[in-house]
């Protein structure tokens, strides 16, 4: 919903990854340090990714919860990291650029790896021009910035842009996996053609992930924070009928999936092997545990110790949101399965809802 309502074998490779250990166990979630620090428990970070060729990333879209958890994940490391940023560049370490118009090559050229997060958020009322912007943002700013990055004179290894489980519209009850068709309405558009523009780079040689993303769980903004105020007061409630599939994911599963992404091309991973190459296409990246909204309103209200009696009907969310928004962000139903994801070997640090919100807002 940003992916919707917002802008992741052998021991002896583990410490080549640049990945963090805490607590006696290593994981493969490098997302996992900044709830370490949360805690208060001690994380020691194993540093080399540089030892992989991984020393400049280019990323977009850095203001959102998934960007600010992706930067915060690089910290540790020696990896440098460029912002592509609109207006002017503060220093070496921004790239300045416009989404809808051309970008230059020599600019986006000499990174190991690119995440492409930007785009407008999808929150608010869908007029015309709400959703021309949702559009070009994502369509012309994914094809501007593939066509510079096949251009450039050193290309990356690897361009990971995101997408949203939006691709597959509403499929009520349907188990969807990576190769379902894309569904219909604005959103799947939307999703195919951001997708589409995205093969300007792979046709170039570039290893390019699509990560559909679904319904974020962060406490520093996305669905989760604009649902917080009315639960926390006692006024929260199931969404429509509540049986509509929900694929939420917590950010740190984001930013680990990202890290995995990033990583399977030296075939380290622990789903690494004869058959099991490098990700690429697209990937769903959600926990492998959808619920319905009902379940998700009742375990949040839970979590937050408060009641959920208020149920917001349809006709509420239409006049609220509009009718395409309501349908398409809070009345579809999308029940996503991460399968390339588990069969590459990523291990999930949320697997269940409760245990992801009591993490965030417990």
């Amino acid at each position: 919903m940003e992916g919707y309502f917002s802008e992741e074998t052998p021991r002896s490779p583990r410490k080549d990854l640049g990945l963090v250990e805490y607590g006696g166990r290593t994981s493969w979630s490098i997302g996992e340090l900044s709830g370490a620090r949360a805690r208060g428990r001690v994380a020691r970070v194993h540093t080399g990714f540089g030892r992989l060729g991984l020393e400049r990333v280019l990323v977009s879209g850095v203001s959102g919860p998934i960007g600010t958890a992706l930067l915060a994940s690089f910290e540790p490391q020696s990896t440098q990291i460029v912002r592509l940023v609109r207006g002017r560049a503060q220093g070496a370490a921004q790239v300045s650029w416009d989404p809808l118009a051309p970008v230059s090559p020599a600019a986006v050229s000499g990174f190991d790896a690119v995440v492409h997060l930007a785009g407008e958020t999808v929150v608010g009322r869908w007029t015309e021009e709400k959703k021309k912007a949702i559009r070009e943002s994502r369509v012309q700013g994914t094809r501007n910035l593939a066509a510079a990055l096949a251009q450039s004179e050193a290309k990356p290894r690897v361009l990971v842009c995101a997408s949203a489980v939006g691709f597959y519209g509403n499929r009520g009850e349907e188990l969807l996996r990576e190769e379902s068709p894309a569904g219909q309405g604005f959103l799947s558009e939307v999703c195919h053609e951001w997708e589409d523009a995205s093969r300007i780079a792979a046709e170039a040689g570039i290893r390019t992930v699509n990560l559909r993303i679904g319904l974020v769980l962060s406490a520093k903004g996305g669905a989760l924070a604009n649902m917080l105020k009315p639960f926390k007061l006692g006024l929260g409630g199931r969404i429509g009928s509540g049986q509509q599939w929900w694929s939420w994911i917590h950010v740190d599963d984001i930013v680990g999936g990202i890290h995995h992404a990033i990583g399977t091309e030296w075939g380290v991973g622990p789903g690494s092997g004869p058959g099991n190459g490098p990700l690429s296409g697209p990937v769903n990246l959600v926990a492998p545990n959808p619920v319905r909204n009902a379940e998700f309103t009742k375990v949040l209200a839970s979590v937050l110790g408060r009641p959920a009696f208020f149920p917001v009907p349809e006709f509420a969310l239409r006049l609220a949101f509009g009718k395409m928004a309501a349908e398409e962000l809070l009345l579809a139903s999308q029940r996503v399965e991460p399968g390339k994801l588990g069969a590459s070997g990523y291990a999930f640090r949320f697997r269940e809802l409760r245990g992801a919100l009591e993490n965030l807002v417990g």
